[in-house]
């Protein structure tokens, strides 16, 4: 089983990419939005303390941040393998998911990050905020957002890139073509699926 990494910049994809690498390798997608929403949900102790956080319209700090990935990694599905999504997003969560998959005698296997023109990724997501009637959306916004994410994402790049853990993907054109782009990559790293294509 393959313990997985995706990053990449709002509109790449990357949402679409990780659910199909989630069948192909047999693998649990786990994405911090979703974490939360369910323990949000189910009202955890944890998710109360998340409920509160965002309420207030704070940042979830790391510690509960990494409570709530080390919580769902120690789900019977997660055991032998997961797709990470969102997570880490900072240095310190870096180093704490190395502390937690040391312990266990584990390691990522890949970084695999969606690469994609920013303009080109606006243009797309510009034309999906007008087909969806969300006029908040506007080109500025959706720069900002391009510009927040690569600056956070810089570091985290560097390190796994050091590390040599990093495959860059292009993540635009058909979505059948990133997704084999993206196995093939995997596949000369000897990361195979395990469901056969």
């Amino acid at each position: 089983m393959s313990r997985l990494l995706i990053v990449g910049p709002p509109g790449a994809g990357k949402g679409t990419q990780a659910a199909r690498l989630t069948q192909s390798y047999g693998i649990p997608a786990i994405a911090t939005g979703d974490i939360f929403r369910h323990n949000i949900a189910n009202e955890t102790p944890l998710g109360i303390e998340v409920k509160a956080i965002v309420d207030s319209g704070d940042y979830v700090p790391d510690s509960l941040t990494n409570a709530l990935v080390a919580s769902r990694l120690e789900e019977e599905d997660a055991r032998d393998g997961f797709l990470l999504d969102g997570y880490p997003r900072t240095l310190d969560q870096v180093a704490y998911l190395d502390q937690l998959l040391a312990s266990k005698g584990q390691g990522l296997d890949a970084v695999i990050q969606l690469v994609a023109d920013t303009d080109a990724v606006v243009a797309r997501l510009r034309k999906r905020s007008i087909e969806q009637g969300r006029v908040d959306d506007s080109e500025q916004a959706i720069r900002h957002r391009q510009d927040v994410y690569a600056r956070e994402t810089m570091p985290l790049i560097a390190v796994y890139r050091d590390r040599d853990l990093l495959i860059q993907v292009d993540g635009l054109g058909d979505i059948d073509d990133v997704s084999k782009r993206i196995i093939d990559s995997l596949a000369d790293r000897g990361i195979h699926p395990a469901v056969v294509q």
